[in-house]
């Protein structure tokens, strides 16, 4: 198929530029100042026990006690936040009177940044929060320092928070609960263990592939989502194979942010609400979780023309394809390249490989079908269809290898 005929309708959008971005080696040492132009003064830093083992919460309290600026610390941030956890993080958020949060982590710490800060200045529970815009106060200034280059949270208004009893996530969206700092240091990702660099890796690249493809993707997405990819695709190999190299870190940090803010302008697709169900049933990491079935939808995806070409489109910005080659060509390879970098990243190939029963399909399906981001993918998508993605990556694959649907 070639890409002649083919239109391409855009949304519309409506943006207004925010977080702030401020990136580069060392740029930390210019959080004092930035907690001083939201006016802060009394800080809760929200962070996990590993932040603080690799020495990093330590160098950013040095920097905040240097120039006295009261700091309070929440550090038990769990991987998938729950309720229960939001609710830890807001007693000690109330404890103190605070006026200002410092997100330091990867996205859970963030996530469990943003939900305190709902409900610590609307009130509530996060269930009240489920969806978009039901903040009615304004909320604390938000400093997000990511560790890690994978989610994209700190340019998100978005808390993913899962419910305590029924693991269910809730993604709980607001204007008001956008960071307004988004701090990108490179040299904090360099502790990234080889596992959280590949998990956090495929999840960002997986965000530029879902973008690019969306029903709400427009012009300004697009332009995220395609660099995104570009920075990515180039550069996670070199970040797990050569973990010390600065640059190629800080293009995976710039890419994952990148990845963020496509994400906040054109939402997700089927990718995330089938690996949402492997995460609360089996508990498979997020990044294996998307991973795993990311060639399936895209193969899925491309039975539609428009996603067809825009999976095209964004194979030739890192030069993986050239549509000129044509549509099913560029897709292809498309796909080869994304299993190469799924199995450098050591994701299982197969949900099998990765511990789900076969005899759950038909209830993650079910609970797929359910997930808010199917609304945004291009092509509808059943639970029918979920079971057929899902046994088709039961069985484990080769590379380019994933079955048509």
């Amino acid at each position: 198929m070639t890409s002649e005929g083919l239109k391409q309708n855009l949304a519309g959008f409506d943006y207004t530029p925010r977080p702030r971005i401020v990136f580069g080696v060392d740029s930390v040492e210019r959080l004092p100042e930035i907690i001083a132009d939201v006016k802060g003064a009394r800080v809760l830093i929200v962070t996990d026990a590993g932040i603080i083992k690799a020495g990093h919460l330590e160098r950013v309290t040095a920097l905040l006690s240097k120039e006295k600026i009261l700091y309070f610390v929440y550090d038990k941030v769990k991987e998938n936040p729950t309720t229960l956890d939001v609710q830890s993080c807001l007693e000690m958020a109330k404890a103190n009177n605070i006026d200002c949060l410092i997100g330091l982590g990867g996205g859970s710490s963030m996530d469990t940044a943003k939900g305190c800060n709902f409900l610590y200045t609307n009130g509530g529970e996060m269930k009240d929060y489920w969806g978009v815009g039901k903040a009615n106060k304004e909320m604390l200034p938000l400093v997000a320092i990511p560790t890690t280059s994978g989610t994209g949270s700190e340019c998100q208004s978005f808390a993913l928070i899962a419910d305590e009893k029924t693991h269910v996530k809730m993604a709980c969206g607001d204007p008001k609960a956008m960071a307004r700092v988004a701090l990108l240091d490179p040299s904090l990702t360099l502790s990234q263990p080889f596992k959280v660099t590949a998990c956090t890796g495929i999840d960002a690249i997986v965000h530029a592939v879902e973008t690019a493809v969306t029903r709400k993707r427009n012009r300004l997405s697009l332009m995220y989502s395609h660099e995104s990819f570009k920075l990515c695709v180039q550069n996670l190999p070199k970040a797990l194979l050569t973990p010390g190299d600065i640059e190629a870190r800080s293009a995976m940090l710039l890419g994952a942010a990148f990845a963020g803010t496509a994400i906040e302008n054109s939402m997700l697709g089927a990718v995330h609400a089938a690996a949402n169900p492997l995460t609360a049933n089996f508990g498979i990491v997020h990044g294996h979780a998307v991973g795993i079935m990311l060639p399936h939808v895209v193969r899925f995806n491309a039975g539609d023309n428009q996603a067809l070409l825009e999976y095209g489109e964004l194979a030739s910005a890192p030069e993986v394809a050239c549509v000129s080659e044509g549509l099913d060509v560029a897709v292809e390879k498309l796909i080869a390249r994304l299993e190469s970098l799924l199995n450098l990243a050591q994701v299982p190939r197969s949900l099998e490989e990765a511990g789900v029963s076969e005899v759950s399909i038909k209830k993650l399906a079910s609970e797929a079908a359910s997930q808010w981001t199917c609304h945004f993918n291009p092509r509808p998508v059943t639970a029918g269809d979920f079971e057929k993605l899902y046994s088709s990556a039961f069985e484990k694959r080769g590379e380019g290898d994933s079955a048509v649907i």
